[in-house]
């Protein structure tokens, strides 16, 4: 990412981590050449000779330094923390998508190091990055690269940011926020252009390629593995890459299970169109081995005519649930003996993908401390209908009778997996209320299913918001039942205009309100003034000294 200019930066260093000799001696020898690089705070930049690179490099030594008396606070409040039980909400960033390029090296390595700094000096846990299949196992199967990921995790841990690794098993481009394009694996991609039934399909024919049908989950298709085998493997051998970091830098492992990494089907895509909010979606079952499961699980139940196709009068992409017959609320499909059999076994079907996923998660990093995580998809339109039919058609079976969101959690729960949910950041009022969208009522039903399963919650905003009544929202969701917290929130995502100076300000603020967690709400408001000020006081004593660095922007 660019950062615009050197005060939008550092105006908003209220501390900044100054010790991190510590942290250099936890980098593996394996990225002994990354350590040595400084951590200078510029844009990125390609020095053309030796004796300009000291010039700057020395001169933003001074800058660090400039740093020393806003940083020591933050370092004392971090002595304390070890002292009791911590309290309050962790605060991770997520990073651009492509934050490491297809040529496995981190992009813009010298404006990522000032956001270290800035985010670490902001009292921001970590960050979440994700870690792609088209990527690291990119040319053939079993060959694994995974450099610009040491270099990324070398740099979080030179700056004493935590990791949430995401295993992205799938296409990065056609989902909300895809800002690039990273494909499946080039072998990935000729098996199903060989075989296009490995792909997701609609009743229309349509193709959906962002990530393999888990109707061949246990079939050996790609180069005589199964596609679980291959996500397997694949976290095998970061786990043997990694072994050394996990539960100290990697502190998550975010395993990826569905289109944008989530637990759903690909039902509402945006790639060319081809569905736009608030549409309802479409079911994905129609490729030939979702349609043998179907089969076998019709026959199963003595009805063997239910199993040659999935319901085909459940609209289009872009309709309404009164727009079809399948999803009206008076006399719709959805609510019939076919629509409940069809619907178990939609949703039952992505349970036990998501199971059997977790399953081989749990086996292979349970041994260590790091927690792992799914991402659920918050599907948040419509929902004041009867049908729920956007959820359905991911594969949530949600609805006015039945509880979707239960099972999923108890499914998590049984592998010790936290329950990462969507959409935190929204008001009902700010939706349209012809869709009858409710993500409050949304984001309260999936509390109270984590709590009745006993499973840790976390959550992300949806979409970006860098304003206080989104940051105000999150800290009451994050705020649960009784003495519950979120286990932690996850920041979508940094880019230049988090931070733009005003921006900034407040992210700093609702990183701090998320950190006191339930303990901040019982001061009063004028106590929270005071600290606001404080912080601003502790900005201030800094930024002649970084305005003062702003002409190394313009050098390099």
């Amino acid at each position: 990412m660019a950062l615009r200019s050197m005060n939008q930066i550092g105006t908003l260093f209220p501390a900044a981590k100054c010790n991190d000799h510590s942290l250099r001696a936890k980098v593996p020898a394996s990225t002994a050449a990354v350590r040595t690089v400084r951590a200078v705070g510029i844009l990125r930049s390609r020095v053309q000779n030796r004796e300009r690179e000291e010039v700057v490099i020395s001169s933003f030594d001074r800058f660090r330094r400039s740093l020393a008396v806003s940083c020591r606070a933050s370092t004392a409040a971090e002595e304390a923390e070890k002292g009791g039980e911590r309290r309050g909400v962790a605060v991770f960033v997520m990073m651009p998508l492509d934050c490491v390029t297809m040529e496995n090296k981190v992009k813009k390595r010298k404006a990522m190091e000032v956001s270290f700094q800035a985010m670490k000096g902001a009292g921001v846990e970590g960050v979440m990055v994700d870690v792609w299949w088209g990527l690291v196992e990119k040319e053939r199967p079993g060959e694994y690269n995974f450099g610009g990921y040491e270099e990324f995790f070398a740099m979080a841990a030179k700056y004493g940011l935590k990791v949430q690794a995401v295993m992205s098993f799938h296409q990065c481009g056609g989902n909300v926020g895809d800002s690039c394009t990273i494909p499946l694996p080039r072998w990935v991609v000729e098996e199903m252009e060989k075989d296009p039934e490995l792909a997701y399909t609609d009743q229309w024919g349509r193709r959906n390629f962002e990530y393999l049908s888990l109707g061949c989950d246990d079939l050996p298709v790609l180069k005589g593995r199964t596609p679980v085998q291959c996500y397997a493997d694949f976290m095998r051998a970061f786990k043997q890459n990694f072994n050394h970091l996990l539960g100290n830098t990697i502190v998550e492992i975010q395993v990826g299970m569905g289109p944008a990494g989530e637990l759903r089907y690909p039902s509402y895509p945006e790639q060319n169109g081809t569905w736009r909010f608030p549409g309802i979606g479409a079911f994905q079952c129609f490729d030939k081995y979702m349609l043998s499961s179907l089969n076998a699980a019709a026959n199963a139940a003595g009805k063997p005519e239910w199993g040659s196709t999935g319901p085909t009068d459940a609209g289009h992409y872009n309709n309404w649930p009164e727009d079809t017959r399948f999803f009206k609320k008076e006399g719709g499909g959805w609510n019939s003996s076919y629509g409940e059999f069809f619907l178990s076994w939609y949703s039952q079907i992505l349970l036990d993908h998501g199971d059997t996923i977790l399953s081989h998660a749990s086996s292979i990093f349970k041994p260590s401390s790091a927690k792992i995580s799914v991402k659920i998809a918050g599907i948040h339109w419509h929902y004041g209908t009867r049908s729920h039919a956007p959820e359905l058609t991911a594969g949530y079976y949600n609805t006015r009778y039945h509880d979707g969101y239960v099972p999923i959690a108890q499914m998590l729960a049984r592998h010790g997996a936290i329950f990462n949910f969507t959409c935190i950041e929204m008001h009902n009022h700010e939706q349209p209320q012809n869709a009858l969208c409710a993500p409050e009522n949304l984001v309260r039903q999936v509390s109270l299913a984590t709590q009745k399963a006993q499973v840790p919650l976390a959550g992300e905003n949806a979409l970006p918001r860098y304003d206080e009544r989104a940051h105000d929202q999150i800290v009451r969701a994050s705020l649960l039942e009784g003495d519950r917290e979120m286990c932690a929130f996850t920041y979508l995502r940094m880019n230049p205009q988090l931070f733009e100076e005003d921006n900034w300000r407040r992210f700093v603020g609702f990183v701090q309100k998320m950190k006191g967690g339930k303990n901040s709400h019982r001061h009063s408001h004028r106590s929270w003034e005071d600290k606001k000020k404080k912080e601003q006081q502790e900005v201030e004593k800094v930024m002649p000294n970084l305005q003062s660095e702003s002409h190394l922007v313009q050098r390099v």
